[in-house]
């Protein structure tokens, strides 16, 4: 076993060199060789692997991290998933749960100057409605009866029926953001674009260039406390190592995120001196996706096997560095409505042979099963561009090996990837649960739908319906018990059905210098909270 995680070890660190070398002389020919020597107290230099791309604060190709900081919602979510005013300073909600009146804030302007008020807020909405389709992930826009404006600081949502997770999804990063009504198409549309970016947030986007940087600047209007930290650049740097070297040598002072950061370089920065390395609590389950409508995985059998073939300490420790901790379950404990016994699939090879033995696929003499003369072949699709989905996929394969299964792994283009997830088009993919604070409802809620995979996945369960009426029915309770209860047979269902092999909980990670101070983690696992930073 130690050979075995030394061998995953020495291959991913081998790949990684290969890349790192190219990512330098690319990142060192973008830089001329210009490195910051005087850093200003009110500028942080972070770095993000692609362009912000389109902010529009209504659609979803925009980078998080600065929709974030550019627009604002009704209301916000706390850490310990409270619910806190931010453009609302109040509000009431009916006793049947069907109707929100919320009362703004006043004098608030967008950066624009325009007002915030009651009309803003009708027109976002109305914006977003022009839109539905493209926001069904959502149970809430398919609830929305109508919107009203009693007067210049009271606006009323109305529903269809009562949803509890309805000020979860208002503080949200997307799409209940609001962008000023003079920045929209034609001055009500944001369907097909957006003429400028323009927020209630407590920063204003000062530039951008394409793939290259993009600079932020404090929004002189905020109508809040203005963050110390007066400019955010952020660099656009591809690859990890680049990153890593870039805030080595002071090019950068700040590296933030769960994709941003490998294992390597979190426990390299945490060890240096001059460097801070900050861990969150876990922020989402990777895990394995299985398809109960394909071949032999139809079979509960089959898939419990599954179950039992990863040392999930072996990945953690061999894959991860420890940055991530084996997964028992589909969500961790900390999550809302997850802390529950659900049965647990220890590692056991031979547990796995006993299982496909009892579903009739018999090994033979050249250690390989078949049943009714076909061979047990499974193909598992993963994202090319992931390493450690790469090494996770080689290790199941060696794994499967020894209990007479083979595996075929193919990486794919992230978009092909994820439109083949969506298709049901395949046998086993990798999956991750959306992260607080999305985590449960709407990982549970897309489970209805074809958002991603799990809507196909789920096909060839005989009680998939129950499971879709029960997470609907758990929406819209506005008993805490009864939810509470919907979402334990969900959970407990799945878990017993194998349909998802958890694998590890992933959490959110910051490197940086020791100029910057006060670095935390914010709600959802896609903020970088600069405006609580400060910089010595």
């Amino acid at each position: 076993m130690e050979k075995m995680r030394k061998s995953i070890v020495k291959r991913n660190r081998s790949f990684k060199f290969l890349v790192m070398m190219i990512g330098i002389l690319m990142f060192v020919m973008s830089c001329g060789g210009n490195v910051r020597k005087n850093a200003s107290k009110d500028e942080i230099v972070a770095a993000n692997f692609r362009d912000i791309r389109d902010l529009n604060p209504h659609n979803y190709a925009g980078e998080l991290y600065a929709q974030n900081i550019l627009y604002e919602g009704l209301v916000s979510i706390n850490k310990d998933g409270s619910i806190a005013p931010q453009l609302a300073e109040k509000w009431e909600i009916s006793k049947d749960g069907k109707e929100y009146t919320f009362h703004l804030r006043k004098n608030v302007v967008f950066s624009d100057g325009e007002k915030f008020d009651a009309k803003a807020v009708k027109a976002n909405f109305d914006a977003i409605m022009e839109n539905k389709d493209r926001h069904g992930w959502l149970e809430s826009v398919r609830l929305f009866n109508g919107f009203e404006t009693p007067d210049d600081y009271t606006f009323k949502i109305k529903l269809k029926e009562p949803y509890y997770p309805m000020l979860i999804e208002l503080g949200s990063i997307r799409p209940f953001r609001f962008i000023s009504p003079k920045a929209m198409k034609n001055g009500k549309s944001t369907k097909n674009g957006v003429d400028k970016y323009v927020g209630t947030g407590p920063y204003v986007l000062k530039s951008n260039k394409t793939d290259e940087e993009a600079v932020f600047e404090v929004n002189e209007k905020y109508w809040g406390k203005k963050p110390a930290i007066k400019t955010i650049r952020v660099k656009v740097i591809p690859e990890e190592q680049t990153r890593a070297l870039a805030l080595e040598k002071g090019d950068i002072d700040i590296v933030f995120g769960r994709d941003m950061i490998d294992s390597e370089s979190f426990k390299k920065f945490k060890d240096k001196k001059g460097f801070s390395a900050i861990m969150s609590e876990p922020v989402a389950t990777r895990m394995m996706l299985i398809n109960t409508t394909k071949g032999a995985l139809k079979d509960k059998n089959v898939r419990k096997a599954l179950q039992h073939v990863l040392d999930k300490k072996e990945i953690s420790e061999g894959i991860f560095e420890g940055t991530e901790t084996p997964a028992d379950s589909i969500l961790a404990k900390t999550v809302p409505y997850a802390n529950i016994d659900v049965p647990v699939y220890n590692y056991s090879l031979d547990e796995a042979k006993k299982l496909l033995d009892a579903a009739g696929w018999v090994q033979g003499a050249d250690g390989k099963r078949q049943k009714d003369g076909k061979p047990l072949v499974i193909t598992l699709n993963y994202n090319a561009d992931s390493v450690s989905e790469k090494s996770i996929s080689e290790y199941f394969g060696q794994q499967l090996a020894k209990i007479g299964v083979e595996l075929k792994t193919v990486g794919e283009e992230e978009q092909s990837y994820r439109d083949r997830m969506k298709k049901g088009d395949f046998d086993i993919v990798f999956n991750i649960s959306w992260g607080i604070p999305y985590d449960p409802q709407s990982f549970l809620g897309g489970m209805r739908k074809p958002v991603y995979g799990d809507f196909a996945a789920q096909q060839g369960l005989p009680e998939k319906a129950k499971i879709d009426e029960s997470i609907l029915k758990g929406l819209k309770t506005t008993s805490e018990s009864e939810r509470a209860e919907l979402f334990k047979y969900v959970l407990t269902t799945l878990q017993d059905e194998a349909v998802y092999i958890p694998v590890t909980y992933e959490t959110n990670r910051a490197i940086f210098n020791d100029r910057v101070k006060d670095v935390t983690f914010g709600t959802s696992l896609y903020e970088v909270p600069y405006y609580s930073m400060n910089l010595k």
